[in-house]
């Protein structure tokens, strides 16, 4: 830069652009003008080019290779003739040298007068000048020189060497860190994006994708900065950032010095201004001001000097150091509003922000500095080159140790102790830390030359060179650190408040008069402040003081917090919270100060701060404490990788492990980093935290720029799990240097380096170093730039590692010839299990450490004399890799190399006929076990006929799936190696002597599974086709869907069908048949009897789906060859028939049927959405007699009219074998049908089809034709009153029993009453049950007259009064009935009074319930004197007030009271008369009560009197219930007494009437007085041990008992025993309830051991007791002797498998089982079974709860087979399990034996779409099932409203 030919050189460059633009407009004159300067010789050949700007930039190249001479001549030449633009002026008169005074002259003319002179081509006249202008151009280019000179001299004297006599006494103002020589720092070009999101985010993770390889950051020197790379008239921004101590505001005062000394000669002006300077200016300032008086004002003529500037401002350096030290806002919105003029006074932040943007000094250069924080929008937009300082690396930390010690004799020494020190060499990266270090090892070493103990944290460094300095300074003499330190406590301590006050009002910079006199010499003294001159006006300076670096004055402001006696506990808190400053972001000040406060935390600060602060450890181990607290919590949160960064520095500087393993503890285990720059410092932070732990990590590096040196830290952390790093910096040398670092990580188990620019050898050596560590797992190389392989030696390393499980060399441009050498190799490690590759896939597997294969590359079998183990499979995959048939054999002998291949996949390719073929014919010798698919290979139809073929020459090969459409070809194989599947073995018939000729020479054939679909097969292909098919006999589904073989090509197909023996399954949709086909293949029905299934569909997909039954193979005795003859087996073959979505007129429908009937085996039909018409349907309905075997007729989504639904009902009389006829919603229809037509119940159900009262009559004559009609169903109908009447006229010539349900019909009030009216004269009605409210039933029941009951139930009826009175007339009529029931009928006391005198008149018993809302608010006594009014003797009194139930029994004697004496007995009861009378009306009209139960009762003194004194006493009182009801505690105490007088009571209930043990004392004595008692129900009370044990001994005298409940009582141990003990003498015993008590499986194993005795017991139940598994098996030894059980509750009882199975087990024994209940208990599958296989032993088992069992499919089959063979199953509860779609297939497929079944309930599995279908579709064929539940279970909400819309029986709703 100081050599005159290089600025030459320079200079004719930066105007060489602008020079040939501005010639090219005359390239002729040029031409003349260089004559002048050139030899002809040399401007030979130019006339031959025509391009003006080429001849322009020859003719100027020409002219530079002359000479500088030359050029400089031609410069001034061309200055003096030509009106150039005046910077271009300017430059070539640089580049011309100084010339004569008139040349100075023209070319330094003034601007103002050039303005007006219109710039060209012309020559200049140098008489034009006036002597004024030139005197004031000379003028101006004198100030300007002259202020040049004295800027030189000013920045020599600031930055520059001092070479003056007094420079080293002025070297003790100036900080230390200047007195060191400079050594260059490391700079990288960045990208401005990228710093804008760390600005925007405050070094936020950004994006996670790491950055293009072109915007990788870029190491620069100094002098690149200046390069030009804007145009010269544009200014030029300049950004460096940098983080704290990296040497900023050193290189900027370099920067200045070298200019000085005429390094940078392109600038000829260079001013520097620091922000923490400029934050003292209050006043706003002109650019004239910011320039003189800030910096340096000219000696003279200041006016020339800014002109001079202005018009040179391309050579004008403008630095600005410290941007992130600026205090004020940053507010550039005046500055964007226009131009400011020069005269405009502006705030320093408009000055900066329009010199930014080119508004002042346009042309000029800024350079600006900061770190990495407070980063303005406009300045990152303006932004012409971005650069960070990284300070040093290890050869600049050697360079710089070494000048600082070049006077010492142990500088080798010292270089030596930092490099042995990875800690101290990662602080050393940091120059201004460098410096810090340096002199503290030189202290230490002048000190103790031998022993070196240098601090370990930058704090403590700190402390250390705070003490040596303040050491040095008074010197050895004036005694030791800790003295020194005792003697300057007062100005350390001043230095301290001057630190923090400074931070807290954003001060950087001090005047004299804000420092005390002592701190201030003390910190000048000893280097910690520094003094200079501070410029606010045009006055004279002031002094001003600084500390020597921020970071200092954060050190002593965090000094201050912890020694302070003023700062609290909750104040050091608040300053200390980082979260703050991440948040928001207002700490500008304060990068270090956090990590200065950890440091000064740690234990070995603390004898430091105990003499500094003057107190007790205590005092400050509690500061030190609210530190590391802070620190733990702030783990706690979500951060960030940036802050997790700092959390670590500051947990580091503690040096606490117990701290660290807190926090690393805390985060989650993963640490994640994106986008920012690591530094070796923070690297090792980061090391501390992780290796402080006792957990695995995961460190993940995304887009991080990173020294190499990092990764040597990195190398010492021991408990990283899973490395990651994904840049594009990361090459062949960062992954050489890793591998280094490997070896340390002794837990790595997953390494990634991904997006990285490693090729093969970075690949190699990082492999060989990986197959030193053994625990390695997994490998990930992904996009990086791997193209080719040293293949045999890389698969040699990874046979090595022996946990390896992984490779991934995903997107590496791998070439083909490696992807095959690769195969090679992996199919011949031994280890290898798989490799896949597909286009830029290439992943590796390996066995890892559950390999059971030794370590070496031969590959080994083991053989056994009767067999060989296969010790490995390996799974090849090459898809989408342009593989040819020319590379077929090399893929055949890869693959035969093999003898242990699960799968390949050679998709993708281009391997044709030809290649495939290779392949096939190889396959006998290929071992695969599983497939291996040629998808995407240009097959063509002779292609598949290869592959077909290949099925009859491999016979392990099991399914071939092919679509020429989607280009599929998948070969299915057995995994069996000895390919030996063979064929079901079910019923053989040939002989055992053929059987042994056979076994020689012939091996059984898997059977194989065919799909050729979505191949555009013809019926000319088929001939082809059916050729290679014929080879194969042992073909079991033929899928030939999706083709076009039309009717002819099934003709065809179904002619070569015979010979495919073992055939069960045949798909041929979407063929393009007709109507034609149909009717052939209904007619093969009778042809082909193994037909099973036939599903066909003509609909929008076409259907045809033929399933086959299995049929008995028999050999022929004298040739195996002959094929397999099929022959029916002996049981019974049905076979169905469904036919969708085809239009079937009449005439169609009679040929349809006559094929049909010829089907002898027919059992199902199902026409479903064929748009039957009724005609066709009534053409259909009058085949059914000769369909002599068919069971079930379906039509689903197929509209019916009402006739056409009465035609259905018809049919019970046209085909005896019709047990039901049922049809939905006028859309669906199924006829049922027996096997016989003897005599049987037939139900018809005709709901929601519109039939109103036009299709009545004809109905009753069909159900009065009909004899054996159990059912008729017209709910949901239009009958409405009219119809009701109409069929009510026939009710007498309907055949009973029969129920009609005629519910949902719009009956009102009159159809009730005239319903009434016909059951009241009706001699077969037994019982008719109405409800008008939403429920809307109508029930009629008919039964033979002989039958005596006769029930009317009457529900929410809304009659009006009117109503009542007719219906108490119509009760008057009724004299036979039995039972009346009135619930909600608007029966108010009043007509409940007219209703007990209607109902007097019947000669039998009359049991009368009324539910209206008054019970519950009328007293007991008031309803006792309803009661007493009814004709007859009361025998049972209910009230149960919660139900608002009101019901008595009547018994009628045979001498009827009359009218008149009932009616003055009524006159006689008003209120008034006296209790005694009412008292005794009760007892004679309750002499022969027998049962008596009030529930939800309030009992008030009187009516518990009366219940005592009159009712108890009764003598024919049998059952007594008092439940739930309020009543004092005197009452129970009366009550009980009052129970000791009812001697005949066989049944006591008090349930839920919270007795206690005290009151069960009581209540013994009264129980011993009951002989006869039976039923004892004390459930739902308090009743403990005491109590228990108390009735256990009255219990022992109840031979009679047959029934205990105990139930949900607190009953523990002791009372369960000692009730144990008793029930050995209790012979009798039915029932007993123990649910919902206390016991442990201790008390229950000893209530077991009793149950033995209790042989009659029939019902157990002992739900929610938590009994346990051995409880559980003490219990299976009992059922044994419980030969009469018949209920089993042992519902949640942490019964597990082991207790399950042995319950299981023994339930057999308990033949009569009826309900069983398991429900709750985790059973296990082998449970389940167990149960499963007792399932057959229940006959009478009628329900059976198994929910929440955790029942999977796995048990589902053997469940469902144990259901099936229930006979009595009425409900069956699986809610809560897991059952998936193949458990409900299963349940679905055994719905049909399930006879009696009415109720399944599946709510809360994971049942799908598929198995909610099959429960639809087999619950069509179950006509007795009411419901089946699917609540809560992932069935689409549209396929669960269809489902449901087809059938309502499945609910999918709660309830």
């Amino acid at each position: 830069m100081q050599n005159d030919d290089l600025d030459l050189e320079a200079a004719v460059a930066s105007a060489r652009p602008q020079l040939v633009e501005f010639l090219s407009c005359h390239p002729d004159w040029l031409l003349t003008a260089s004559q002048r300067f050139l030899p002809a010789t040399a401007l030979h050949g130019l006339d031959g080019i025509t391009d003006c700007r080429e001849k322009v930039s020859v003719l100027l190249d020409l002219l530079e290779k002359a000479g500088p001479a030359t050029w400089k001549q031609f410069a001034q030449y061309l200055c003096m003739e030509c009106d150039l633009p005046l910077h271009l002026e300017i430059l070539l008169i640089s580049s011309a040298g100084e010339g004569n005074v008139c040349q100075k002259q023209e070319a330094c003319t003034d601007v103002g007068a050039r303005s007006s002179v219109v710039k060209g081509f012309a020559r200049r006249r140098h008489c034009s000048s006036s002597a004024s202008d030139k005197g004031v151009k000379q003028q101006r280019l004198d100030s300007g020189e002259k202020y040049q000179r004295l800027l030189i001299d000013s920045v020599r004297q600031r930055y520059g060497s001092r070479k003056a006599a007094g420079a080293a006494a002025q070297e003790q103002m100036q900080p230390l860190a200047f007195n060191q020589a400079f050594v260059n720092l490391v700079i990288r070009q960045s990208k401005a994006s990228r710093l804008k999101q760390r600005a925007d985010k405050s070094r936020e993770d950004v994006a996670a994708a790491s950055e293009p390889e072109q915007c990788a950051d870029t190491a620069v020197k100094v002098s690149d900065l200046f390069r030009s790379m804007v145009p010269l008239d544009t200014t030029k921004v300049i950004f460096l950032f940098g983080k704290p101590g990296t040497g900023k505001t050193m290189l900027m005062h370099r920067i200045c010095q070298k200019w000085a000394e005429g390094v940078l000669p392109q600038f000829l002006f260079t001013f520097l201004f620091e922000f923490r300077q400029l934050n003292l200016l209050e006043r706003k300032l002109t650019l004239k001001e910011l320039l003189f008086d800030l910096f340096l004002q000219p000696e003279d003529n200041p006016d020339a000097v800014f002109q001079y500037l202005l018009e040179n401002t391309w050579r004008t350096l403008i630095i600005f150091d410290g941007l992130d030290e600026f205090a004020a806002n940053m507010d550039v919105s005046s500055s964007s509003k226009g131009r400011p003029t020069l005269s405009s006074h502006m705030s320093i932040s408009e000055l900066f922000a329009n010199l930014c943007h080119g508004k002042l000094l346009h042309g000029c250069t800024v350079l600006v500095t900061s770190r990495p924080k407070r980063l303005p929008d406009f300045l990152l937009n303006t932004v012409d080159l971005l650069a960070e300082v990284w300070g040093f690396d290890h050869e600049k930390v050697e360079e710089y140790v070494s000048h600082y010690f070049h006077q010492h004799s142990f500088k080798e020494q010292a270089i030596a102790h930092l490099k042995n020190n990875t800690k101290l060499l990662s602080m050393c990266q940091i120059p201004a830390l460098c410096y810090v270090v340096c002199i503290c090892l030189e202290y230490l070493l002048l000190k103790h030359k031998m022993n070196v103990e240098l601090p370990q944290t930058m704090t403590q460094f700190y402390i250390k060179m705070l003490l040596i300095f303040v050491n040095k300074q008074q010197g050895e003499c004036a005694g030791g650190e800790v003295t020194q330190l005792n003697c300057n406590k007062e100005a350390i301590l001043g230095l301290c408040d001057l630190a923090l006050k400074g931070l807290e009002d954003k001060k950087l910079v001090f005047y004299v008069g804000d420092i005390p006199e002592h701190v201030k010499e003390f910190g000048s003294l000893h280097g910690l402040l520094t003094v200079f001159e501070v410029k606010t006006s045009g006055t004279s300076p002031e002094a001003g003081y600084a500390f020597v670096h921020l970071s200092l004055q954060e050190f002593f402001a965090a000094l201050c917090l912890m020694v302070s006696r003023r700062v609290d506990k909750n104040y050091l808190k608040k300053k200390f919270s980082l979260k703050s400053k991440w948040t928001l972001k207002k700490t500008e000040f304060m990068e270090s100060f956090h990590i200065f406060l950890s440091g000064l935390s740690s234990k070995e600060c603390r004898t430091f701060l105990m003499l500094l602060a003057e107190q007790d450890e205590a005092w400050v181990q509690e500061k030190q404490d609210v530190i590391l607290e802070s620190l733990k919590k702030l783990a706690a949160t979500h951060l960030t990788g940036p802050k997790v960064i700092e959390l670590c520095h500051c947990t580091f500087e503690t040096q606490d492990l117990k701290v660290a393993q807190h926090i690393g503890s805390l985060l989650n285990f993963k640490y994640e980093f994106k986008n920012f720059r690591l530094t070796p410092l923070d690297m090792a932070a980061l090391v501390f935290v992780i290796n402080s732990g006792q957990d695995l990590t995961y460190l993940d590096f995304a887009g991080c720029l990173m020294d190499i040196d990092c990764l040597e830290i990195l190398a010492g952390c021991k408990n990283v799990e899973h490395l990651s790093f994904r840049s594009r910096r990361c090459g062949d040398d960062f992954a050489a240097a890793l591998s280094k670092s490997l070896c340390g990580m002794g837990s790595l188990k997953k390494l990634e380096l991904t997006g990285g620019s490693i090729t093969s050898e970075g690949m190699t050596n990082l492999v060989q170093a990986s197959s030193q560590c053994l625990q390695l797992e997994e490998i990930n190389l992904q996009d990086n730039r791997i193209r080719e392989l040293d293949v045999k030696r890389v698969m040699d390393l990874f046979s090595r590692m022996e946990k390896l499980k992984k490779i991934d060399l995903s997107n590496n441009d791998l070439s083909l010839s490696a992807v095959l050498g690769l195969a090679k190799e992996v199919v011949a490690c031994q280890n290898a299990t798989e490799l896949h590759v597909r286009k830029d896939t290439v992943m590796m597997c390996f066995s890892g450490p559950s390999g059971k294969v030794p370590r070496s590359l031969d590959l080994r079998w083991e053989e056994d004399k009767d067999r060989e183990t296969l010790t490995r499979f390996v799974k090849l995959c090459l898809q989408d890799c342009s593989l040819s048939s020319q590379h077929a054999e090399q893929i055949v002998a890869i693959l035969r190399s093999c003898p242990c291949l699960s799968e390949v996949d050679l998709s993708g390719n281009k391997l044709g006929d030809e290649g495939c073929s290779c392949l096939l014919e190889s396959l006998p010798w290929i071992s695969i076990s599983k497939q291996l698919d040629l998808s995407q290979n240009r097959l063509s139809v002779n292609g598949i006929c290869g592959l077909l073929k290949s099925v009859n020459t491999c016979q392990k090969m099991v399914e071939v799936q092919v679509s020429l459409c989607h280009e599929t070809a998948v070969l299915q194989f057995t995994e069996d190696r000895e390919f030996a599947s063979s064929p079901p073995r079910e019923e053989p018939v040939f002989s055992s002597d053929d059987q042994r000729d056979g076994e020689e020479n012939q091996t059984p054939t898997a059977s194989k599974k065919i799909r050729l679909t979505d191949s555009h097969f013809q019926a000319s292909d088929l001939e082809k086709l059916c050729a290679v098919l014929k080879e194969c006999s042992s073909i079991s589904e033929l899928d030939l869907s999706n083709n076009c073989l039309g009717d002819e090509g099934l003709l065809q197909l179904f002619q070569f069908l015979p010979n495919l023996k073992m055939l069960r399954s045949l798909k041929l949709g979407d063929n393009q048949i007709s109507l034609n086909s149909v009717f052939f293949l209904a007619q093969s029905l009778s042809t082909l009897e193994h037909i099973k299934t036939m599903n066909l569909s003509l609909g929008h997909m076409q259907v045809v789906h033929l399933t086959f039954r299995e049929r008995t193979r028999v050999r022929s005795t004298s040739r195996w060859r002959s094929g397999f003859l099929a022959h029916p087996k002996q049981e019974a073959k049905g076979q169905c028939f469904r036919l969708r979505d085809c239009r079937v007129d009449p005439e169609d429908m009679i040929r349809l049927c006559q094929i049909l009937v010829q089907c002898p085996q027919l059992t199902e039909i199902d026409l479903s959405g064929n748009s039957l018409s009724d005609q066709s349907i009534e053409r259909l309905l009058s085949f059914l007699p000769y369909l002599c075997h068919l069971t079930l007729l379906s039509i689903r989504n197929n509209t019916f009219s009402p006739c056409c639904t009465v035609l259905f009902m018809k049919s019970i009389n046209l085909c005896a074998r019709i047990r039901m006829v049922e049809v939905r919603s006028n859309r669906n229809a199924f006829l049922h049908l027996g096997a016989s037509v003897r005599s049987q119940k037939t139900s018809c159900r005709l709901t929601d089809c519109a039939i109103g009262h036009g299709q009545i009559a004809e109905l009753c004559g069909v159900l009065e034709q009909h004899e054996w009609l159990a059912e008729v169903d017209l709910s949901r109908n239009h009958l409405g009153d009219e119809g009701l009447r109409c069929l009510l006229d026939h009710l007498h010539q309907v055949p009973v029993p029969c129920s009609l349900n005629l519910s949902h019909n719009r009956i009102s009030q009159d159809g009730v009453l005239h319903l009434i009216n016909a059951f009241a004269i009706s001699g077969n009605a037994t019982e008719v049950q109405v409800s008008l409210c939403s429920k809307a039933n109508l029930i009629i029941t008919l039964m033979s007259r002989d039958d005596p009951r006769k029930i009317l139930r009457l529900a929410e009826c809304n009659f009006q009064p009117e109503h009542l009175e007719k219906l108490c007339l119509l009760l008057e009529k009724c004299t036979g009935l039995t039972e009346y029931i009135s619930s909600r009928n608007n029966v108010t006391v009043q007509a409940a009074e007219r209703l007990l005198h209607s109902l007097g008149k019947n000669p039998g018993p009359l049991k009368i319930s009324i539910e209206e809302p008054w019970v519950c608010k009328e007293s007991v006594r008031n309803l006792l004197e309803l009661a007493v009014q009814a004709f007859g003797n009361i025998t049972e009194i209910t009230i149960c007030k919660d139900d608002t139930l009101f019901q008595l029994g009547v018994r009628f004697t045979h001498c009827l009271e009359k009218v008149g004496s009932v009616v003055s007995r009524l006159n006689l009861y008003k209120p008034g008369i006296k209790n005694a009378c009412f008292y005794q009306r009760v007892r004679e009209k309750c002499a022969q009560l027998q049962e008596l139960r009030w529930s939800h009762v309030e009992l008030h003194n009187d009516e518990a009197e009366m219940l005592v004194e009159i009712l108890l006493p009764l003598p024919e009182l049998k059952k007594f219930g008092l439940t739930s009801c309020n009543i004092m505690p005197t009452g129970i105490d009366y009550l009980i007494m009052g129970l000791q007088n009812c001697q005949a009571i066989e049944e006591l209930n008090l349930g839920y009437m919270k007795l206690s043990s005290a009151a069960i004392l009581k209540l013994v004595p009264g129980l011993c007085a009951m002989p006869s008692l039976k039923r004892l129900i004390l459930n739902h009370n308090s009743i403990g041990n005491d109590g228990c044990s108390k009735l256990a001994e009255a219990l022992r005298n109840m031979h009679y008992l047959e029934e205990i409940n105990l139930s949900h009582n607190e009953i523990g141990d002791p009372g369960l025993i000692n009730l144990a003990a008793v029930l050995l003498e209790m012979q009798n015993l039915k029932r007993i309830d123990l649910s919902g008590n206390s016991p442990s499986p201790a008390g229950g194993e000893k209530l077991m051991e009793a149950l033995i005795y209790c042989s009659h017991i029939e019902e157990l139940l002992l739900s929610r007791n938590g009994f346990g598994d051995r409880t559980a098996v003490k219990l299976a030894l009992c059922l044994p002797h419980m030969s009469n059980l018949k209920i089993l509750d042992l519902q949640n009882n942490n019964i597990g498998p082991a207790g399950g199975t042995e319950l299981a087990r023994a339930l057999v024994a308990c033949g009569l089982l009826e309900e069983i209940s398991l429900s709750e208990n985790d059973l296990g599958e082998g449970s389940i079974c167990a149960l499963s296989e007792g399932l057959p032993c229940f006959e009478h088992l009628r329900k059976i709860d198994l929910k929440f069992c955790g029942i999977t499919d796995g048990a589902s089959k053997s469940l469902s087979h144990g259901f099936r063979q229930c006979p009595s199953m009425e409900e069956i509860i699986l809610s809560w399990n897991t059952l998936r779609d193949g458990g409900a297939r299963e349940l679905a497929s055994a719905l049909p034996g399930m006879e009696k079944l009415k109720m399944l309930d599946l709510e809360k599995n994971r049942i799908g779409t598929y198995g909610a279908t099959k429960l639809a579709e087999e619950l069509a064929k179950c006509p007795e099932i009411q419901f089946i539940r699917l609540w809560d279970n992932p069935v689409p909400k549209g396929l669960a409203e269809n489902l449901t819309s087809q059938d309502p029986r499945l609910c999918f709703s709660f309830y």
